[in-house]
């Protein structure tokens, strides 16, 4: 009998791995050094590195204290991290859907804050599933009517964290021009903005929108969310494109995308104003 193949790293993993390779550069150590200090081979630490390999908790302390990390904080949400490739729903999808797509849904999953801000499409995580199908339908390439449904159904279930019963808390910051997109039809895109203002009455969400006219404004169009870990250290920006969602988690990147995100929040109207924008966009459909 043929093995079945061993399923790639979840980008959790991967990003263990990163870390703990970032941990061992900073200490100048190469990973065959790394390897003699914690009594393994060169190609065990390349492998965790890669999140090729589960490691435990008290391992990734060891490689902690080895590498001269005094962050407990830090540590201590790594090893958080730890054990093997946990199943999420996102995992019926891994044979019919891009894996930037799973790798987005496992990401918001665990983030203990989100922060985004988007220019000309609304959030994700705040539409509805006909507004999904609409933006679903003129994807270049065109997508086969099932391919379509699998994406918008999959885009729903990535809404359950703010229906737990923990919500995930998100910050959406929209841009004006986004409400007058109509996507769908006039039906759809009033019923879409029906729906950005029922969830923004929600406690857990904080909507605000930056209006036309804002004299400055630090984005050039591209989506973006910024999703904050256990630790700042463990952060995660996501950047869209049009091959798909782009992760980013070196501290530079997570510096210069936490001051974006905050100077687009900085130019937007607080949410009593946002919603009063978006009732007038919404009777113009």
């Amino acid at each position: 009998m043929t093995a079945r193949p061993k399923p790639p790293p979840t980008i959790r993993q991967r990003r263990l791995g990163a870390e703990l390779r970032r941990l061992r550069e900073r200490a100048e150590l190469s990973a065959t050094q790394a390897g003699e200090l914690l009594g393994v081979s060169q190609s065990r630490v390349s492998n965790i590195e890669s999140g090729g390999y589960a490691v435990s908790a008290d391992r990734v302390r060891t490689m902690a204290r080895t590498y001269g990390c005094a962050d407990q904080p830090f540590v201590d949400a790594l090893a958080g991290m730890t054990g093997g490739r946990t199943r999420g729903w996102w995992d019926e999808y891994r044979e019919i859907l891009p894996r930037g797509s799973l790798d987005l849904a496992e990401v918001e999953h665990h983030a203990e804050a989100i922060r985004l801000g988007t220019v000309i499409h609304m959030p994700g995580l705040l539409q509805t599933a006909a507004h999904a199908r609409a933006l679903m339908s003129h994807i270049v390439p065109a997508l086969p009517p099932h391919e379509v449904e699998h994406r918008v159904s999959h885009r729903l279930k990535r809404q359950a964290i703010l229906y737990a019963d923990t919500p995930t808390p998100v910050t959406a910051i929209v841009h004006e021009a986004a409400l007058h997109m109509g996507f769908g039809g006039a039906e759809v895109a009033k019923a879409q903005l029906e729906h950005l203002l029922d969830m923004s009455e929600l406690p857990h969400i904080h909507l605000v929108v930056v209006p036309f006219g804002t004299s400055t404004f630090p984005s050039s169009g591209q989506g973006i969310i910024y999703y904050e870990g256990e630790v700042p250290r463990l952060d995660t920006v996501q950047i869209d494109t049009d091959h798909g969602p782009s992760f980013l988690d070196t501290e530079p990147h997570l510096l210069k995308y936490r001051q974006i995100v905050d100077r687009m929040e900085a130019c937007a109207v607080e949410p009593s104003a946002a919603r009063e924008v978006i009732h007038k966009v919404a009777r113009s459909f």
